[in-house]
């Protein structure tokens, strides 16, 4: 029985979103060299009398004031004059901290008008009827992630029921959190894949523990599915036994240039505690990439056994009602009929929870490229991780990107910059609340930077300290471990040498402070950036009938919250 059909929430318009594409893009152009430095070389390259203009105290003061003039009304004033108040059109230096941090305000999703919420979205898909409850996930997830995995849940089980599908592609399902509550909790079909061993191993092992605990759920579960159940015709019973399969098979059959590659390992998991099936994988990430690169370069060949992202789907994933009764006997309408019930069993739905880099666009990509991927909800991270086509000015014309994806953009020959892209990873919101950016550790690797070129004459280095400053006691000890990890000699370096490097520095720890603190006020434009990309690239599709942002969770226990969502055309909707 398919489920009556109600309007979703109102979209942005193809014009809208690329409207607040050019307003941000306008205002980071020129904000951007402020995020494309490496605060490792803030002192070496003496980046705060290039970049700013005023003192680091007046400048703390300012991003300390409140900003409640940066309503939709201020955004909507905006304009390139206004900018060329914020920074100096000589010496492109910043000189009006305040207006900076208003506009920063002004170009965040809430002010441009292009986030849909999350409870309009929700009551679209429900058709006035209630969410379910059961499982709790902080019994066995720490906060941050039950309180994802929770949200993003109710979402995703509520576009599957508005697509009347029941099956779910985990793309970067890391250790299976999403994948296993979807299974328990709404009784989803789920198949997560993800690069890592030791996350796949690791999803069965918290699988098998959480059979244990299902029993405690059983009760809850079966209240909260029973009237879904009543209203599905073609209800399949779950299995009595555990059945387990491994399936050995190339992802992409039909590339020779593949062959050598990692197969794929596929397992169907089905307890007889109630899940309706989770599926692991690995797949490598140039296999992935090259999948990718195949779907754009040659969407009119689709096939299962060429586009590799739905051949993790065992054989017998779906099951299709047959007949004893001869075909050749069937009338032409009880034949089509049959057809469309194969095809549909074939739908499903894609997933992210914080897919990393390219990852979330490739994802994109697939599920504009695939019929039977009838919607998608993506929440990306590790924006670092991005590649960039127009970073390097390499000419690598079959290469696939993970920025930028809209036409807008690409004409522009936009690129942020690894740096930047690290920056958008930061937390405005955290900040806000008192969790302090780690201005003593980013210090200490400054002044490190000015003994290394310094004292060893050396400005670049493959090599990193990592985590050096949380193992040592003071700021010698933090110099002497970090220069035996970047293997240089330090056995000639009197601790009173690495100490003066220390009282000549210290009195410009404000300096950093407040230049990080400039960095933290632009991150959400650049996620805004890179979200907006995604967006656009939805709008130029002819194929999806709905796509937005909406913000999912918390910013403060999850800062990478916000979903790219977006549903196929179909005449069911």
């Amino acid at each position: 029985m398919s489920r009556p059909a109600f309007a979703l929430p109102p979209q942005p318009s193809p014009a809208a979103a690329e409207g607040a594409l050019r307003r941000v893009s306008r205002f980071l152009a020129r904000a951007l060299p402020l995020c494309r430095a490496h605060t490792v070389e803030f002192y070496t390259r003496g980046l705060w009398d290039r970049l700013v203009a005023q003192l680091p105290g007046a400048v703390l003061e300012a991003l300390r004031r409140p900003l409640a003039e940066a309503s939709g009304a201020a955004a909507a004033r905006w304009d390139d004059d206004t900018f060329s108040n914020v920074f100096c059109e000589n010496s492109e230096k910043l000189i009006n901290v305040h207006l900076f941090a208003l506009a920063a305000k002004c170009c965040s999703l809430s002010n441009l008008g292009v986030c849909t919420p999350l409870e309009d979205v929700l009551e679209a898909l429900r058709g006035g009827s209630q969410g379910t409850t059961g499982i709790k996930t902080d019994e066995f997830m720490n906060n941050k992630k039950s309180h994802e995995v929770q949200v993003m849940s109710e979402l995703v089980v509520n576009i599957a029921n508005y697509c009347d599908i029941k099956q779910v592609i985990d793309i970067g399902s890391g250790k299976g959190y999403l994948s296993s509550f979807l299974s328990m909790q709404y009784n989803l079909k789920v198949y997560g894949i993800d690069s890592s061993n030791i996350n796949t191993n690791g999803a069965h092992e918290r699988n098998r523990k959480l059979k244990k605990h299902w029993r405690a759920y059983q009760s809850r579960g079966k209240a909260n599915l029973k009237s879904q159940r009543l209203e599905k015709a073609n209800y399949r019973p779950v299995e009595s036994e555990i059945k387990c399969k491994a399936i050995n098979e190339n992802p992409l059959n039909n590339d020779s240039s593949l062959q050598s590659q990692d197969q794929m390992a596929i397992q169907e998991l089905v307890p007889s505690c109630g899940f309706t099936g989770i599926a692991t994988c690995e797949i490598s990430k140039q296999t992935e990439a090259d999948l990718v690169a195949w779907t754009q370069s040659d969407e009119n060949k689709l096939s299962e056994e060429v586009l590799g992202i739905l051949n993790i789907l065992p054989a017998d994933a779906v099951e299709v009602s047959s007949s004893q009764c001869n075909c050749g006997e069937l009338c032409e309408e009880e034949k089509a009929r049959r057809k469309m019930a194969s095809l549909k069993a074939k739908d499903c739905m894609m997933v992210g929870l914080h897919t990393c880099g390219d990852l979330a666009a490739n994802t994109l990509r697939i599920f504009t490229a695939k019929p039977e991927i009838k919607a998608v909800c993506s929440v990306g991270c590790c924006y670092h991780l991005l590649s960039e086509q127009f970073e390097n000015h390499k000419e690598c014309p079959n290469e696939v990107w993970g920025f930028p994806m809209c036409q807008y953009l690409k004409d522009k020959g936009w690129c942020c910059g690894r740096n930047a892209r690290m920056s958008a990873c930061l937390a405005l919101e955290r900040v806000a609340v008192g969790q302090m950016l780690p201005t003593e550790s980013l210090f200490y690797r400054a002044v490190l930077q000015v003994i290394i070129e310094e004292i060893y004459g050396v400005t670049k280095s493959d090599r990193h300290v990592g985590k050096t400053f949380s193992k040592s006691s003071s700021f010698v000890d933090y110099v002497r471990k970090s220069l035996k990890k970047l293997e240089l000699d330090d056995s000639k370096l009197p601790d009173s040498c690495i100490m003066d490097y220390y009282e000549k520095y210290k009195h410009r720890m404000n300096e950093l402070e407040a230049f990080n603190m400039l960095k933290v006020v632009l991150a959400p434009c650049i996620e805004v950036l890179i979200l907006l990309d995604r967006l656009c690239y939805l709008k130029e599709q002819e194929n999806i009938a709905w796509s937005g942002l909406v913000k999912l969770f918390d910013p403060v226990k999850s800062p990478r919250c916000c979903a790219v969502i977006a549903l196929k055309k179909q005449s069911s909707f």
